[in-house]
């Protein structure tokens, strides 16, 4: 999966890596994952509409975010590809127009399967807590669990970790409750 090099990756290398694969750059090290499986796109596309539905659903911005999936986010050298992403419209008013954002995005969701896990959770969430997200779910369809991170003093905190049919309030979308057997159908 990962790319061993003497010196850092550069995004002329990630272009190199074929279409089939997802291409990220962590931690100066290319990583190429193959595309998630159904069941993972599922869980993602699931989540997105019941995100978007309630906080992304309006041309006008009014309700608050822009919620993205598979979105490449370039952030200091390090190119990533979250399943999900969500940036507050109060701080980022206009959607970028680009192939790729460059803005520090308020919340990621990793949707975890048996070959992204380890990347997902040691390598990526480490990262994303440098870079100063705020808030990150990590979302595994297999074990039909929902583990949820806050941002402290670039630490990550579990905030909560839910499982099966549960219904939650997740931040920072603890606005509206989300059923979590409707991300395992």
């Amino acid at each position: 999966m990962a790319k061993t090099a003497e010196r850092s990756a550069t995004y002329e290398d990630l272009l190199k890596v074929p279409d089939n694969l997802i291409a990220e750059i962590v931690d100066g090290e290319l990583f190429a994952s193959p595309r998630p499986a159904s069941r993972h796109m599922r869980t993602a596309a699931r989540l997105l509409r019941k995100l978007g539905d309630a906080f992304d659903d309006d041309d006008r911005g009014a309700r608050g975010w822009w919620i993205a999936i598979e979105e490449e986010i370039h952030l200091n050298g390090e190119v990533f590809v979250p399943d999900l992403a969500g940036w507050r419209r109060e701080r980022v008013p206009e959607q970028p127009a680009g192939l790729y954002w460059e803005i520090v995005p308020d919340w990621v969701c990793e949707v975890v399967s048996p070959s992204s896990a380890r990347l997902d959770r040691i390598r990526k969430l480490p990262r994303y807590a440098a870079h100063q997200v705020r808030h990150a779910w990590i979302v595994d369809p297999f074990a039909r669990t929902l583990e949820i991170y806050r941002l402290v003093e670039g630490q990550w905190l579990l905030v909560g970790t839910h499982e099966g049919d549960d219904v939650v309030r997740a931040e920072p979308f603890d606005s509206i409750e989300l059923s979590l057997s409707s991300l395992w159908a």
